[in-house]
């Protein structure tokens, strides 16, 4: 069997949980069939099972295009630059939007079995329109023409299921339910404390991380507003880049610029590190959160448990099944707008509580060493890409 994975983000060129996931899950089907990954950059190598071809993204043609604009009519010109050289796959496999214009032309043009993987979903994103303008539009087109035309469909969550189905016009024996993801053996606790030193993090002192990128959807802002409710020995560690828009990234700077006038332990990584000093910075934390507002399932909660670190998440979307509140972690309640979709109620309220969990953490250390142990096995027992890729094969089959 041989599948063929469109996506824009893969190796060297990974910034968010989706590139995550194609990455390992690619690497882990290699040992099970051929894999090709043709992908968004200028990648061109092979490996065992393993090829991957990257495309070009930038191009001059679209340089007086409208700024908002410009990502989208980029992205469906890489999706059919995608499509130019002959497919001989048995299964087509898109990851995000951003890829899912190849798959429709593949399957329309090739006649071959489309998968979809919703790693989130547009109608869920209105914030996007900052980014994309009119652009908004088209992504959404994408995505709902790329699902109700897929011969299967990914959730990684049975929430996210829950939302293709109201969302979308999809039989639902089409959609099946299967996590991400994590490398056991590399995922581990380390006592290596070189970037910790590099960004002057005092080990003696317990700190709070948060992993991400800079989006509305991460909800980043409602934890920096929170820093002034976490007790003032506890140091903030925001190793958060790549923000979705000016805006925010404005919004990021003001928003960390302020606090840090009352207190001198907030510590911003503004950029994504390598994977081995991200697991350095999730080993010694003493609690990670996630504040996320939309969240289908969240890498980074696993990437955290699985370095034996609690975690104080907001309870939506996948994050539910992934956090167990009160033995791996504490969920906290977000309310949200109905007339501003995925906005808290009460963003302070949100903030205040944000903070209270991580405070009760901080300050217990027989709870924390809890939910450290069980944080560790509970990814163990569910979330291992050995058995996810299996899940995958066993599908793709069944499309053939």
């Amino acid at each position: 069997m041989k599948v063929l994975f469109y996506t824009r983000e893969f190796p060297p060129y990974v910034y968010g949980g989706a590139g995550v996931h194609v990455e390992y899950l690619a690497a882990e089907l290699a040992k099970l069939m051929n894999v090709d990954v043709r992908s968004f950059g200028d990648q061109d190598e092979q490996s065992g099972n393993l090829t991957v071809k990257g495309f070009p993204y930038e191009n001059p043609v679209f340089d007086k295009s409208n700024t908002k604009l410009k990502a989208v009519l980029q992205t469906l010109s890489t999706c059919i630059q995608m499509n130019a050289e002959e497919i001989d796959a048995d299964v087509v496999h898109c990851h995000t939007w951003y890829a899912q214009f190849a798959g429709i032309i593949a399957k329309l043009c090739y006649g071959v079995p489309l998968v979809i993987t919703t790693h989130s979903l547009e109608p869920l994103r209105p914030w996007k329109r900052e980014q994309l303008g009119r652009g908004y539009d088209a992504s959404s087109w994408v995505e709902k023409t790329a699902i109700e035309m897929a011969d299967a469909v990914i959730a990684v969550s049975k929430e996210t299921k829950v939302d293709v189905l109201e969302h979308f016009d999809v039989d639902p024996d089409k959609v099946k339910v299967i996590y991400n993801g994590i490398n056991l053996e590399q995922y581990i606790v380390t006592s290596d404390t070189s970037t910790l030193n590099e960004y002057g993090i005092d080990t003696n002192k317990p700190y709070v991380l948060f992993v991400g990128r800079i989006t509305r959807q991460k909800g980043i802002i409602h934890l920096v507003n929170a820093i002034k409710y976490i007790d003032a020995d506890t140091q903030i560690v925001l190793c958060a880049g790549a923000p979705d828009t000016p805006d925010i990234a404005k919004e990021m700077e003001d928003s960390v610029s302020e606090v840090k006038k009352t207190r001198d332990n907030v510590i911003w990584i503004d950029r994504m590190l390598e994977k081995e000093q991200v697991i350095q910075l999730y080993s010694h934390a003493d609690v990670f959160c996630c504040p996320s507002i939309y969240e289908p399932f969240g890498i980074i909660n696993i990437e955290a448990m699985a370095c034996n670190t609690p975690v104080v998440a907001s309870a939506v979307g996948g994050i539910k099944e992934v956090v167990l509140s009160g033995e791996t972690g504490l969920l906290i309640p977000l309310k949200q707008q109905k007339e501003a979709p995925f906005e808290p109620v009460n963003p302070d309220k949100f903030s205040r509580d944000l903070a209270d969990g991580i405070n009760t953490l901080i300050n217990d250390k027989d709870l924390r060493a809890k939910m450290a142990k069980n944080s560790r096995k509970r990814v163990e027992d569910y979330f291992d890409w050995v058995a996810i890729a299996k899940q995958v094969k066993t599908l793709y089959k069944s499309l053939l």
